[in-house]
């Protein structure tokens, strides 16, 4: 699935776009309890509401695939016979009116989300009428009815009391705290939308944490292992990095994998290819042979990656190289600078020791004064002396 096709079906969540009747769900106290079912026509609410109800779906298709969002594939014995997948045709095929098959998955859900307060689980069905685009960008006759059901699981907060006033009295009083449903953070659309069209094969899974995917609940609704989180994805690269190249992880080396990652980036933009772009150890390979590297390190990195992300598994290169920065740290130093200006770094030995030197190309502020960065004739004579 692509970001194009996230974003066609991000924008079905509007009044004058979705086919969805109703919203339905459960209401989960912090005991796991299933405490009230919502079952809420969309139909027969109040505009405001619905609106509101379609904006808290969408942001389960927030972000880009790869990242916030994460594609499930299913094998095809799990098609055939799991009963998670048959659950979730389930739930598709009758639209979300079988109360049995209801009970079933908020009880998968509520047994297997850890969130500390209580949350919502909501659920929406929606066809979407697809029409394929013709050459001129005109859409032309329809090619399938594409049946999907989104979830969200949303944490919910208690308002404190409040004083509110009164037109009828003229009067203060106290209003009790009411329940506010907030973001998600958790969600998936179940079938994936590829070329498309229908695909039973896969799903979206949405996580607003870059450290925590919850795998419990994917293991209970998917049946499957849930995607590394963005975070730990960067954090298990780095450490890989730095392990196999041990004393060959210098600033040239990591520079220059930054450096070609972003221009990656940059061409694949520049080509509008609606595919995700994606990286692997191959991508790495070359550029750290490249740059030198010894093979031994080289290969001792890619056994790394194959054991940590899989074999030969592809990666969103957002979530390994912060190639849109350029950070420097140390206990008591942080320097940032922009990638594109990178090379201006180096590192310099000087009387046996070792310094990060930046070329200055114009004017120096210190916390917002203009400073002179000139060196003195006595520090060059100085340094001439050593």
């Amino acid at each position: 699935m692509t970001d194009r096709e996230l974003r066609e079906i991000k924008r079905r969540f509007r009044p004058d776009k979705c086919n969805a009747a109703r919203v339905v769900g459960a209401y989960v106290n912090s005991n796991k309890e299933i405490v009230y079912k919502i079952n809420q026509p969309l139909g027969l609410s109040e505009e405001e509401t619905s609106e509101k109800l379609l904006s808290v779906m969408k942001k389960v298709l927030s972000g880009n695939i790869g990242t916030s969002v994460s594609e499930i594939e299913f094998s095809t014995h799990q098609v055939e016979s799991s009963e998670e997948h048959k659950l979730l045709m389930e739930l598709r095929g009758s639209e979300l009116r079988d109360p049995s098959c209801l009970d079933r998955f908020y009880k998968r859900v509520a047994e297997s989300v850890k969130l500390e307060s209580n949350f919502v689980i909501l659920l929406l069905h929606d066809v979407y009428d697809v029409y394929k685009k013709s050459s001129d960008g005109e859409s032309a006759d329809s090619t399938e009815m594409f049946s999907y059901i989104t979830c969200a699981i949303c944490p919910v907060k208690d308002a404190p009391e409040s004083l509110t006033f009164r037109e009828a009295d003229s009067l203060f009083h106290t209003a009790g705290g009411a329940a506010t449903l907030t973001s998600p953070e958790l969600g998936f659309v179940f079938p994936a939308f590829d070329d498309r069209t229908t695909n039973i094969y896969g799903a979206l899974y949405y996580s607003r944490s870059r450290t925590e995917s919850q795998p419990e609940l994917t293991k209970a609704i998917f049946g499957c292992e849930a995607p590394m989180p963005q975070a730990i994805q960067k954090a298990t690269f780095n450490d890989s990095l730095t392990e196999a190249l041990s004393e060959e992880c210098t600033l040239e080396v990591v520079r220059a994998v930054h450096a070609a990652v972003a221009d990656m980036v940059t061409a694949h933009k520049e080509s509008r290819d609606p595919e995700p772009l994606t990286i692997n150890k191959n991508t790495v390979k070359t550029v750290l042979e490249a740059v030198g590297v010894e093979p031994e390190k080289i290969d001792r990195l890619s056994e790394a990656m194959d054991e940590s992300f899989g074999l030969g598994a592809d990666l969103t290169p957002k979530n390994v190289v912060a190639y849109n920065k350029f950070d420097m740290k140390m206990p008591e130093v942080k320097i940032s600078i922009n990638p594109e200006y990178a090379d201006l770094v180096s590192t310099r030995e000087l009387n046996g020791e070792t310094y990060l030197t930046i070329k200055v190309t114009g004017p120096v502020e210190l916390n917002g004064i203009v400073i002179n960065c000139a060196t003195s004739d006595k520090d060059e004579e100085s340094d001439g002396e050593e």
